[in-house]
């Protein structure tokens, strides 16, 4: 692959589940935890930091009213794309729009934070023109996921909660076997945030 693949990082979910057991005003993304590195950061920090810096096109899609969110992405290089819904396909739309001329996209979950950066970095060298690349451990599909560049209109055709999964139906599949948890690891209530 010669152009060159962008990450986008979807920060924009409300995080419901997280709210009903932590408390309406917690916002998930900026809980602390302890990164497989041992350090404590926030959900978030903790996903940026496990992005290898050698991806140079950064976009991390959010909502407005997530400003410590925005600053911690601009800090780790990311450009902001905001936007008002929080589904998922409006998401993955508006960050493969912030950078539609590359080669082709990782998608990835900023509630994720377990992912290693060795992960990342199977699943960049994957991505092909007409394929997907998808983590898999033990028979179960887990992120991030990283599409070519075929897959461009068809992702920013996307809306609402629907992901991307239907593209997979039509695509080349390549599949990286992984013995990595994370990749299946979402914080989606407190105690989520304890990785074991």
């Amino acid at each position: 692959m010669t152009e060159p693949i962008g990450v986008i990082v979807l920060a924009a979910g409300q995080g419901h589940r997280f709210r009903q057991v932590a408390g309406a005003d917690q916002d998930k993304l900026l809980a602390d935890c302890v990164g497989r590195d041992g350090a404590v950061r926030s959900v978030i920090e903790q996903v940026l930091v496990n992005l290898p810096a050698t991806v140079a096109k950064r976009v991390l899609v959010t909502t407005e009213d997530r400003p410590q969110v925005v600053r911690m992405a601009q800090a780790y290089g990311f450009e902001i794309a905001l936007i008002e819904s929080t589904g998922m396909g409006d998401s993955i739309a508006a960050g493969v729009a912030a950078c539609s001329q590359l080669g082709g996209w990782l998608i990835v979950l900023g509630d994720m934070p377990f992912i290693r950066p060795s992960t990342v970095e199977q699943v960049l060298a994957g991505i092909s023109d007409d394929g997907i690349s998808v983590p898999v451990i033990n028979g179960e599909y887990g992120h991030p996921v990283g599409f070519g560049r075929t897959f461009g209109p068809g992702l920013m055709a996307l809306s609402g909660d629907r992901g991307a999964k239907p593209l997979f139906a039509s695509a080349r599949l390549v599949e990286v076997a992984v013995d990595d948890v994370g990749v299946l690891w979402d914080v989606d209530v407190p105690q989520a945030l304890v990785f074991a």
